[in-house]
């Protein structure tokens, strides 16, 4: 996911992303454990898709506190 596309979305809505991208994240490394993962580069773009997630997040927090205290 493009971070273009992460600045559309509502908090709700990137949070359950992050849900969604941990969950695809535990079943790859699931299957990396069993020997059934047919693409390993795709944990590191997931793993990279959450830290995005977080950190449009964590934007969003910082630039609500930041109007408040502004007000």
């Amino acid at each position: 996911m493009k971070t273009s596309e992460m600045k559309d979305l509502a908090d709700s809505d990137l949070m359950e992303k992050v849900k969604e991208a941990r969950a695809e994240l535990f079943n790859l490394r699931f299957q990396l454990a069993t020997g059934q993962l047919d693409n390993p580069g795709r944990i590191k773009v997931v793993k990279k898709d959450i830290a995005r997630l977080l950190t449009e997040l964590r934007v969003r927090e910082i630039r609500a506190s930041r109007d408040a205290a502004a007000s």
